[in-house]
């Protein structure tokens, strides 16, 4: 069973309204501007998660050559991880990264 689904498509932050691109040349999955997130996904691109909580951003951890924004829902407390985009907030990143 494919475990990715390509999804990549623009949309408005449901945390502080910014007008979100897609990023075209991977998943989008969080807002660039406060780096929330929308708890959709079991598995990444599925929509299948009934959930629908916000993601805040709880963290930073080191992965490979790069960094993963560590969430957790409000909703239901799940966490995830997703690799950093080329466009996020890197003084909210550094913020992050001090906690």
């Amino acid at each position: 069973m494919k475990r990715f689904n390509m999804i990549d498509e623009n949309f408005i932050c449901d945390n502080c309204g910014f007008i979100v691109d897609k990023l075209n040349y991977t998943a989008r999955d969080h807002c660039p501007n406060c780096l929330y997130s929308k708890h959709l996904d079991i598995n990444p691109g599925d929509r299948k998660n009934n959930c629908h909580g916000l993601m805040k951003p709880i963290g930073i951890e080191k992965y490979k050559d790069t960094f993963k924004i560590i969430y957790k829902c409000l909703k239901c407390g799940k966490t995830h991880k997703n690799k950093i985009a080329s466009d996020d907030n890197m003084d909210i990143i550094i913020e992050l990264s001090t906690k």
